[in-house]
């Protein structure tokens, strides 16, 4: 890791750890603790740019901690990336992998080797972000608040956690579980998705019919 990178990812944990404070102080008090949604964390990617989670919001994400030498790769990888396609075209759905390294030490790579192997061999088109960690002392500020909200801690590779438009945690599962197996929850949530936008159009047109 360079020096440019590891201030970058000083940002994202400072930033993070001020959003689970506020998280933190918030518990306990109603309406003003759902303000914080895993969509209101910042993320480094794969190469290394800070992003914001927001830009997911109004859509359904499926985020899994993923590994290039689980004994899992191959399956989950060939039914994410099947999954992704088939939701392509609702613009609603998104497969967010975090590679990890904590369990069996199974996702060593360097970032390149990693969206080599993920891009060019298992041939995935959904977004990919840096490696992290997700349990523990230093784990990463976004997942913290999604352990915590779905109330199941990973143990192994390839925990999938479905995250409604709003950014709150449906459901989690581990990695028995195959992602084509989704298929009927990631739909149902869409579809509620799907009807959000539809109500918020209409409010809007409403508002601007009250205006005249």
């Amino acid at each position: 890791m360079d020096l440019l990178q590891f201030l970058m990812l000083v940002s994202i944990l400072f930033l993070g750890t001020m959003i689970v404070e506020g998280d933190n102080e918030n518990l306990g008090h109603g309406d003003d603790n759902e303000d914080i949604s895993f969509y209101s964390f910042p993320v480094m990617d794969i190469t290394g740019n800070i992003i914001s989670l927001h830009e997911y919001s109004g859509k359904v994400s499926l985020v899994v901690n993923v590994a290039s030498q689980c004994g899992y790769t191959d399956g989950h990888y060939k039914m994410l990336t099947l999954l992704q396609k088939l939701f392509d075209e609702t613009n609603k759905f998104n497969v967010l992998a975090f590679p990890c390294n904590q369990f069996g030490a199974q996702e060593p790579g360097t970032p390149q080797e990693i969206m080599d192997f993920v891009y060019n061999r298992m041939g995935a088109n959904f977004p990919l972000f840096a490696k992290v960690d997700v349990v523990n002392e230093g784990a990463n500020p976004a997942w913290v608040h999604l352990i915590k909200e779905a109330g199941q801690t990973p143990t192994w590779n390839f925990w999938k956690y479905l995250v409604d438009h709003n950014g709150h945690v449906i459901n989690a599962w581990g990695p028995s579980i195959s992602p084509d197996q989704l298929y009927p929850n990631i739909q149902a949530a869409i579809d509620k998705a799907v009807q959000s936008t539809k109500d918020g159009n209409l409010n809007k047109d409403k508002r601007k019919r009250d205006e005249f």
